[in-house]
């Protein structure tokens, strides 16, 4: 399997596509054509009430190579969104200042998590695949 790639679920060896994956999917997305899909999304959720989005410093945490211990190098600024929309939440959250990034994960988010409900991934999970082949 490429880099980037989702594993196939018919190859018998992959376990199915959950919720817990779609942020290293997301993180690993295109940007525009992300941007693009968040865009396709929004009229299916309707009205989005942001909950708030912000930039700040998280600590960065890092495994010891020698001992195996956890050890915190610094912090790395990140850009983080939560909004609430077609009862569902969406969350994103990217490396840099890049609010509209963050923004457009968490659309994608929400879309995924109603989509849960209705039993409706496919779609989605198509889509990021899509957009991390490199």
């Amino acid at each position: 399997m490429k880099v980037g790639q989702m594993p196939d679920p018919s190859d018998g060896k992959s376990a199915t596509f959950e919720h817990a994956d779609l942020p290293e999917l997301l993180a690993r997305a295109d940007v525009a054509g992300l941007a693009a899909f968040a865009e396709s999304v929004l009229p299916a959720l309707g009205k989005v009430e942001v909950v708030h989005g912000r930039t700040g410093l998280l600590t960065l945490p890092m495994r010891g190579m020698m001992q195996g211990a956890d050890f915190h190098p610094g912090e790395v600024l990140v850009a983080e969104v939560h909004i609430r929309a077609g009862g569902a939440e969406g969350c994103g959250r990217s490396v840099g200042r890049d609010l509209e990034r963050a923004m457009a994960m968490a659309v994608v988010d929400a879309e995924a998590q109603a989509a849960f409900e209705t039993d409706g991934l496919s779609e989605i999970k198509a889509m990021c695949v899509d957009m991390t082949m490199f």
